[in-house]
């Protein structure tokens, strides 16, 4: 008896903290739809032990609906609602697809403060003092036993509703930390700032390169 009393009890805390995860991730979704816009900057570790691999980096991202403009590594990559631009200075180019979410494997910039909504199971974890500020982690299962990414920690600011960290680890090892620095919001912002202008990059001498289709690619004049 009192094995089965254990169990039952293990099964219901069990019960509890994926109900009070559910509920936390919702508050979270709620806060992040209240906003006209979102901006925020961020640190971005690459990890795998076995391979020697310990990559950072820093960037910024400004979200208004599902528009975005990511600023990463030097590069800029811009959606407007219907094509994605990714803009390489250094290489002095620009390309262009359709967006087409069947094609998005990954947590795209304009999921990434709400991904979490579909396709994984989630409980609570830890909760660390970071700098005066608690965060509440959440552990993320993918639903689908063969994605790519295999867990998910998601710290979340237990007084902001915030989302402060999140880290991902996939089949091979690698370890993806991204750490909000800073979170704005409703700022004012630009009528252009997800336009792309395409004649400024034409004068600049950029090659723009059209990739409609996954095996067909053909240049702008």
């Amino acid at each position: 008896m009192k094995t089965v009393r254990s169990i039952l009890i293990i099964l219901a805390s069990s019960i509890s903290y994926g109900q009070q995860a559910t509920t936390l991730l919702s508050e979270v979704s709620a806060k992040v739809r209240s906003y006209d816009n979102i901006q925020i900057k961020f640190k971005y570790n690459l990890t795998n032990q076995k391979e020697g691999v310990n990559q950072q980096t820093f960037g910024d991202l400004t979200l208004l609906d599902d528009n975005y403009v990511l600023n990463m590594l030097d590069i800029t990559r811009m959606f407007d609602g219907t094509s994605i631009y990714t803009i390489v200075p250094e290489d002095q180019e620009v390309t262009i697809s359709l967006y087409n979410p069947e094609d998005e494997k990954d947590i795209t910039p304009s999921q990434m403060l709400t991904f979490y909504e579909k396709g994984y199971d989630s409980k609570m974890g830890i909760v660390e003092n970071i700098k005066g500020r608690k965060i509440q982690f959440v552990k993320l299962t993918p639903i689908d036993s063969n994605a790519e990414i295999k867990k998910i920690h998601l710290g979340i600011d237990k007084k902001t509703k915030h989302i402060y960290k999140l880290i991902q680890v996939d089949s091979k090892g690698t370890k993806y930390t991204l750490t909000v620095q800073s979170f704005k919001t409703n700022l004012p912002l630009s009528k252009s700032l997800f336009t792309f202008d395409k004649q400024k990059y034409t004068n600049d001498g950029y090659y723009i390169c059209l990739l409609y289709t996954s095996d067909a690619a053909d240049e702008e004049d």
